[in-house]
């Protein structure tokens, strides 16, 4: 049976205030998520991207009716979010975060685990999966160790093998 994806995808959240105006870093980014103009929900408030500065690495961003820097620093925290059909196309063998976590992992035909997030790595992103015995397990997201995802399906084939785990 499929599942529903989610309407909204994390663009980042609030981080420390820069400057005065209400601009902020934002954690966590998801870079193609957040340029000028973009309509995002914070708080269950929505609100546009006035401006964006800095790198994708630390971007910084200004957001309409945030006016100064205490207005930034109430919003600490605070998750970024926009509406799935606003975000832009994805190339074949990438997915949303939202759209992997949860996702039943299978190797060999056996039963691994669940996706519980996704975890960024200085070379890679890797999938960390919640296993019944509580020792989680992190894959990294390449074709050596990943052989099928099937977001619709709700269900990721894994190599544990080319990740040293043997039976």
């Amino acid at each position: 049976m499929t599942s529903a994806r989610p309407a909204w995808l994390r663009a980042g959240r609030v981080g420390k205030p820069h400057g005065l105006d209400g601009s902020f870093y934002v954690t966590e980014p998801k870079p193609r998520l957040l340029h000028a103009g973009r309509s995002l929900l914070i708080g269950g408030q929505s609100t546009t991207v006035a401006e964006r500065k800095g790198t994708d690495q630390r971007p910084v961003i200004r957001l309409d009716g945030l006016g100064d820097r205490d207005a930034a620093e109430a919003r600490r925290g605070e998750e970024l979010l926009v509406a799935r059909e606003e975000a832009p196309a994805l190339d074949e063998d990438e997915w949303w975060e939202e759209d992997l976590e949860g996702c039943a992992v299978h190797a060999g035909g056996r039963a691994v685990g669940v996706v519980t997030r996704l975890v960024a790595l200085p070379s890679c992103e890797a999938l960390e999966i919640e296993r019944p015995d509580d020792d989680a397990l992190l894959v990294p997201l390449v074709s050596g160790a990943v052989g099928s995802v099937d977001v619709d399906g709700r269900t990721i084939e894994i190599d544990l093998d080319f990740l040293g785990e043997t039976d």
